[in-house]
């Protein structure tokens, strides 16, 4: 039997969650756990189809969170989908391509 594909957030990108989740929480009281399910929701689907989503670049993706302006920007290698960046959708995804050769 395979053993089946995890999803990593690296740092930066689990701090950017984490800060959203904060912002959004400090607005309305349970808004940023909303996001946080969002994005759990969204990291499973690139889990069940991890090509689904279209290409910004040679081998980084990028998927769409329902009901908040994010997208999570992930590579797909053999034991996991790695998580790079919960972009906000007004930004350009270049900020955050450097961090693959940190990982």
């Amino acid at each position: 039997m395979a053993k089946r594909m995890k999803a990593r957030f690296i740092a930066p990108a689990q701090q950017e969650l984490d800060e959203a989740i904060e912002y959004y929480n400090s607005k309305v009281k349970g808004l940023g756990d909303e996001l946080f399910g969002e994005v759990i929701s969204s990291a499973q689907a690139l889990l069940d189809f991890p090509e689904l989503w279209p290409k910004v670049r040679k081998n980084i993706r990028r998927c769409r969170i329902k009901r908040f302006p994010y997208s999570l920007l992930y590579s797909i290698n053999i034991r996991e989908i790695l998580i790079i960046a919960l972009m906000h959708d007004k930004q350009q995804p270049r900020y955050c391509l450097k961090r693959l050769k940190d990982t």
